[in-house]
Parts: structure tokens; C-alpha cells; sequence
């Protein structure tokens, strides 16, 4: 915005919306790299990601590395260690700001398409073993509450100033709230891979969406979680507080629809959603600002909050500042189309 010391032309954006830049907290790939897969010489490929996604209008994400192997948990941590420390990145990219694991602390009843011959228990030392020399790029861990009884586990992760979301899990509404009065304060894509509301028992969720210092993750391409239970976990949480959307992109983003491999198994991608052979959901292709366009096409919200869901609400999540006076931003337009009701946006250029 013009300031004193640094003049810009007024710009008048005639009724439309102006926002930040989308963040995406878990995203598992694109461009036919699965961020678990990293390894030496995939620099490059990484830029190329980080370039995709700024002209998908994403700031900033994480990198979402799911449950694998330690030593390919700690391979593809290495290669974006690197990758950040080469200066390749330039001002048209996305930024990396860290590392999301998703596993391998996970239930197994839950583990949704995680492999399960990787599974760990959730103890100290095998958070040890997992971070590896690389505890500061990790800035949010996926884990399943009920694994650790004593709690030590989460409160060896908070001492680290990593984030922690809770997911893939079966934990009751007592043991997320526990949890929560730990230091965990996310939900992985929130009614996946963990049982859903009920009326006598809430369950995570419930305690998740009761609890005022917690953040949801949710997936609004409409087939992870119906447009209809959006309505409700939307209407619940005030539109805003408390919620963020997430692509769950897998490394076919950018790439059209087919079977493509994925670790040692195949998924097919049909219209943006992904599934294994046997059915089970594992993911989308879809870029992060389509969750905001389905939102307001599918009348669950206005416009202002399913921009905030993408923008905002991420940024608060991990801690990071949003719009403030005298600071530099990357910005968007968004346009309202009455006559198709149609929602775009474009990144402005200054």
C-alpha cells in the first residue's frame, strides 16, 4: 500500500477484494514430486514447485512429508534443508517455510492410505530418530494423541517449538483435550480419519471445534468432506475462527488426470481427487485457491471468509503476521461474476 516513503500509484479495485497471498499447510507434492520421495538433485524440481505455486497464488507452504521411512523422512528433510540454504529461490516463488510430517505417529485404525509397515510408536526417542539434525525446519507434526499416554511425547515436541496437529486419530473428546492443554493446537484435515461427530461422544473433532485456541484444517473439494458437514463445521466455528483451508495436494498437481505411482503403490486421480486401487481417499490435485472458490460457488460462505480461510487463518495458525501498516505484501484480487457466479482472482503486479 502507498506509504510516504514509498510512493505507489493509488489503485482503484472497484468493489472487488484484496488479500495476501494463499498458505498451505499440507500439501504433499506437485508437478509428479512426492515431497517423501526427495532426494539429491531434486533442487531444481523443488524450484520449480516453489514457481507453480506462486502462480497458483500460494505465498508460502509446507511441504508435507507423510509416513515413510525414517531414513527417506530424513533424506527428504536434507534436500530442503539444502534447497532453502542455495539462495535458488527468487522473488516469483512460493516460499518454503518449513516442514509439515504428517506420521509417522499415527493410529493405525486410522492410518487412512499411510503405509502401515511404517507406523512408529509415539515415544521420545523415536521422535529423536525421526527429526534427525533437522528439529528447527520441522514446524508441525501430525500424531495421534491416544498414542502417548503420559503426554511426555507432546511435550517434548512443544519444548522444540514445533506445532502439533492432531489427526489420523481415534481419540475421545478427553484425550484431544488433553492434548490440547499440552500445546497441541491443530486438527489434520478435520472429519478424516477420525470418527465423526456424535452426540454422546464428540470425539476430537468436537473437542476441536469447542475449544478456543485451536485451528481445523479442512479439504473443501467435496468429496473428502460433503459440502453439507462443511456447512455445519463452518456454521459451528463462526466461518472463520479456528478453521484453514488445505489442498492435500499429492504430486500429481499440475498434472492431468491418470494413474500415476505413488510410493511403492498407484493412485488414481479423477477430477482432482485422488484414491488407491481399493478406494481409500489419499489425496487431491487441487490447487489451494479452488477450496476458496468452491466454498463461495457452493453459497456455504461469503466471499471475505473463504478468502480469510486460505490467507489469514493459515498464517495465524503457525504464527506468522498477516496485513500490518508499512510492511511490504504480495497481493491478490479477487472478482465476483453475479451473472455465473463464478469467483477468480489474479495475483497484482506492482
Amino acid at each position: 500500500l502507498p506509504t510516504p516513503h514509498s510512493p505507489l500509484p493509488l489503485l482503484d479495485v472497484a468493489g472487488d477484494w484484496i488479500s495476501l497471498g494463499g498458505i498451505d499447510l499440507q500439501i504433499n507434492g506437485a508437478l509428479g514430486l512426492a515431497f517423501p520421495d526427495l532426494s539429491v538433485g531434486d533442487e531444481e524440481k523443488l524450484l520449480e514447485i516453489c514457481q507453480f505455486l506462486w502462480q497458483k497464488g500460494v505465498d508460502g507452504f509446507l511441504p508435507t512429508i507423510v509416513t515413510t521411512s525414517v531414513d527417506k523422512i530424513q533424506e527428504s528433510l536434507s534436500v530442503i534443508a539444502d534447497f532453502l540454504a542455495s539462495g535458488l529461490v527468487d522473488r516469483d516463488c512460493a516460499e518454503i517455510l518449513g516442514v509439515h510430517l504428517e506420521g509417522p505417529f499415527l493410529n493405525y485404525h486410522k492410518r487412512g492410505a499411510h503405509p502401515p509397515e511404517y507406523l512408529l510408536p509415539l515415544t521420545i526417542e523415536n521422535i529423536k530418530r525421526v527429526l534427525g539434525d533437522y528439529a528447527d525446519l520441522v514446524k508441525v507434526v501430525t500424531l495421534a494423541p491416544e498414542l502417548d499416554e503420559t503426554g511426555d511425547a507432546i511435550a517434548y515436541l512443544r519444548s522444540l517449538g514445533i506445532r502439533i496437529s492432531l489427526g489420523h486419530s481415534q481419540a475421545t473428546a478427553t484425550e484431544a483435550e488433553s492434548a490440547f492443554l499440552l500445546g497441541a493446537s491443530m486438527v489434520t484435515h478435520a472429519f478424516n480419519a477420525m470418527p465423526g461427530l456424535h452426540h454422546r461422544e464428540p470425539g476430537l473433532l468436537g473437542a476441536a471445534i469447542t475449544h478456543p485456541h485451536v485451528y481445523c484444517g479442512i479439504i473443501a473439494d467435496g468429496q473428502h468432506v460433503c459440502p453439507t458437514m462443511l456447512e455445519i463445521l463452518l456454521k459451528a466455528s463462526n466461518y472463520e475462527a479456528g478453521l484453514f483451508l488445505v489442498s492435500d495436494a499429492l504430486s500429481p498437481l499440475g498434472l492431468p488426470d491418470g494413474i500415476y505411482p505413488w510410493d511403492s503403490r498407484q493412485i488414481e486421480v479423477k477430477q482432482g481427487t485422488a484414491r488407491l486401487p481399493d478406494g481409500t481417499l489419499s489425496g487431491t490435485t487441487l490447487p489451494l485457491l479452488t477450496g476458496v472458490q468452491n466454498l463461495v460457488e457452493w453459497g456455504l460462505c461469503g466471499v471475505e471468509s473463504a478468502i480469510a480461510l486460505a490467507t489469514e487463518s493459515p498464517r495465524q495458525a503457525i504464527g506468522l503476521s498477516g496485513f500490518s501498516v508499512g510492511n511490504s505484501a504480495n497481493l491478490l484480487r479477487w472478482r465476483w461474476d453475479e451473472e455465473i457466479s463464478q469467483l477468480t482472482w489474479e495475483r497484482l503486479i506492482f
